[in-house]
């Protein structure tokens, strides 16, 4: 998740991943200043104030990192830089080769685009973006906050084909209505999990054990994580849309998800197998709400908000087809690797293009 990482435009009511911020004590409550111990940067989100949350798979934590970026821009302007990769490692002193970007979020008050890179040699490290050029956000001598989440699994835990659980332990995360969510893995017999953490932290952290219905394989599932989420208001109800591997989308009722549950998501649509959606989020324009979500070997995809809420339904059998449930146009837009919401109408994303360069982009979501 992977990311990431995605705002949605709050509505009255709706736990919304709002931009409505403006800087306090409060956000900042619990706050110290030291290095915080990050191992990795699994995923990246923004909080109140300039907070940036980043989930710490291999730690098994989640941090709040007081990036004093809290200044409202009064005009966001669009970024676009071909070999965004090269960029990042000339900034480092090294070559493309040498760097993986693991997230990317865009700060929605400042509008800098921060990006999550881990060195060849595994040092995690986060660059900002700011008038087109990239800066080292410092990691050492912060103002944070840190939680230790509990029941995640063990660092030599293996799943049935020998991968490591751990790195699952935290998949996606986003931040609305003073907390944050997270979904991932536990060490509990149904490891799919989704947690909710007040912020600032303290010692509460609520979780629940996920089921769905995979209908390309055909049986329930709970043990597969989330890969990405977002929230959004559902026939007047707060849903949790989430996508997993092999692309079935899923929606939660957000009043089901009580601390210690299990609960059954409904499946809406199967969106094709063979692949991992990357980032999902919404967007409005011309006066329509709608869905994207980027995938890791399907071109990016949109879904009408209505189409979701006019599917009353669930996948509860075996699809005898690719795709199935609610309806999704397919975008031309290939290997888009990160993406996250820009303001209303546009996102940023990171693309490889056909000629192999990789890029950043800002575009009109309705274009994608």
């Amino acid at each position: 998740m992977k990311k990431n990482y995605f705002i949605l435009t709050a509505t009255i009511g709706v736990i919304g991943l709002t931009a409505a911020m403006s800087r306090s004590d409060n956000a900042l409550t619990g706050f110290a200043i030291g290095t915080p111990a990050i191992k990795t940067v699994s995923s990246l989100t923004f909080g109140p104030e300039g907070v940036l949350f980043i989930g710490d798979s291999q730690g098994g934590t989640v941090f709040a990192i007081d990036t004093k970026d809290s200044k409202r821009s009064s005009k966001a302007q669009a970024a676009d830089i071909q070999n965004i990769d090269q960029k990042i490692a000339a900034s480092l002193g090294t070559t493309s080769d040498k760097v993986t970007i693991t997230d990317m979020a865009v700060n929605p008050l400042s509008k800098k685009i921060y990006f999550a890179v881990q060195n060849s040699d595994g040092t995690p490290l986060i660059l900002r973006l700011e008038n087109g050029e990239l800066q080292s956000v410092p990691l050492k001598n912060v103002s944070y906050s840190s939680l230790a989440l509990n029941n995640v699994p063990a660092e030599d835990a293996k799943d049935q084909r020998g991968r490591s659980m751990r790195v699952a332990a935290i998949s996606d995360i986003a931040y609305g209505d003073g907390k944050l969510m997270l979904s991932g893995i536990s060490n509990q017999e149904f490891a799919s999990t989704f947690r909710i953490i007040p912020f600032p932290f303290n010692t509460k952290q609520e979780s629940s054990s996920l089921e769905i219905y995979h209908a390309a394989h055909g049986r329930f599932e709970t043990n597969a994580p989330i890969r990405t989420f977002t929230t959004t208001m559902i026939n007047g109800k707060n849903h949790l849309v989430a996508s997993y591997t092999c692309t079935p989308l899923v929606v939660f009722a957000l009043d089901d998800l009580k601390p210690g549950t299990h609960v059954k998501g409904r499946t809406v649509a199967e969106m094709g197998n063979g692949n991992t959606p990357v980032d999902i989020l919404t967007l409005s324009g011309d006066g329509e709400k709608y869905l994207l979500m980027a995938n890791s070997s399907r071109p990016a995809t949109k879904l009408k908000h209505k189409d979701i809420e006019s599917f009353q339904g669930s996948l509860t059998e075996k699809a005898t087809s690719t795709y199935a449930g609610v309806p999704f146009e397919v975008s031309t837009r290939k290997n888009v690797t990160q993406m996250d919401k820009f303001d209303d109408n546009r996102v940023v994303l990171i693309q490889k293009s056909t000629s192999g360069s990789i890029d950043l982009l800002t575009i009109n979501g309705k274009d994608l």
